[in-house]
C-alpha cells in the first residue's frame, strides 16, 4: 500500500495530477479541497494516498490531509458510493462541513453532489452518523501534509473538472457562468462554482 508521497509537482489537470517522485511520475486523482491547496507544476508536494485496487485498473488518490483521506475512506465503505462519490464529496464540502451535513441529517444538501440521489444520501447519514465524529478526530500535527501554496484556459481547465466531477456539460456552463469573474484562477472558479452548486 502507497501512504504518502513527497516530490515534484508534474502536472495538474483536476480532478487528475501527476507527482514525479525521484524520477518515477505517480498518476493520482484528487478532490478539489485538495487541488485548493496545489502548488504550480514544478513545485515541491507532499500528499497522503489511498491506492484502489479494481479488476480493470489500480487507481491512487492524494489529499492534502489525513482528515480528508479518512472521510474518503469511510465513504467507500457505504453501500452504493465509489471513489467518483467520494471524490464529489470532498469536493463540494469540506470536512467540517460534510460532519455537519450529516449530524443535521441534511439530505438536500448530500444530493446536489453529482451521482447521490435520495437513497444514497440517506444511506450515507445513517451509515455515518454514529461514526463521522470519532472518524474525523486525530492528532492535529499528523493532519496536514506539506502541500504548498491565462483567463480562457482557467475556464476551459474549470469546465474539464466540473465534467470530472459528473456535472453535465450545461450545469457546469451555467455554475461557471455565475462565478466568472476577471482573472481568477482555475482553482478558484471550480471553488465558486462548487460553492455556487451547494447553494442551488
Amino acid at each position: 500500500m502507497i501512504g504518502y508521497l513527497r516530490g515534484r509537482l508534474h502536472a495538474k489537470q483536476p480532478p487528475a495530477l501527476v507527482i514525479d517522485v525521484g524520477g518515477v511520475g505517480y498518476e493520482l486523482e484528487a478532490p478539489m479541497s485538495t487541488f485548493y491547496g496545489l502548488p504550480a507544476a514544478g513545485e515541491p508536494v507532499s500528499l497522503f494516498t489511498h491506492l484502489v485496487v479494481r479488476e480493470d485498473a489500480h487507481v491512487l488518490f492524494g489529499f492534502a490531509t489525513e482528515s480528508e483521506r479518512r472521510l474518503f475512506r469511510a465513504l467507500i465503505k457505504v453501500s452504493g458510493v465509489g471513489p467518483k462519490i467520494a471524490l464529489g464529496v470532498l469536493s463540494g464540502a469540506g470536512v467540517e462541513d460534510f460532519l455537519r451535513t450529516i449530524e443535521s441529517e441534511d439530505v438536500p444538501a448530500l444530493t446536489r453532489i453529482p451521482g447521490v440521489g435520495r437513497k444514497t444520501a440517506e444511506r450515507i447519514i445513517v451509515e455515518m452518523r454514529d461514526g463521522a465524529r470519532k472518524l474525523m478526530a486525530g492528532p492535529a500535527a499528523a493532519d496536514s501534509a506539506p502541500v504548498a501554496a491565462g483567463a480562457a484556459s482557467a475556464q476551459s481547465e474549470a469546465f474539464a473538472a466540473l465534467l470530472a466531477l459528473g456535472y453535465k456539460a450545461p450545469e457546469a456552463s451555467r455554475l461557471l457562468k455565475a462565478a466568472d469573474a476577471p482573472d481568477l484562477s482555475t482553482t478558484e472558479l471550480i471553488r465558486r462554482a462548487l460553492k455556487a452548486a451547494a447553494h442551488t
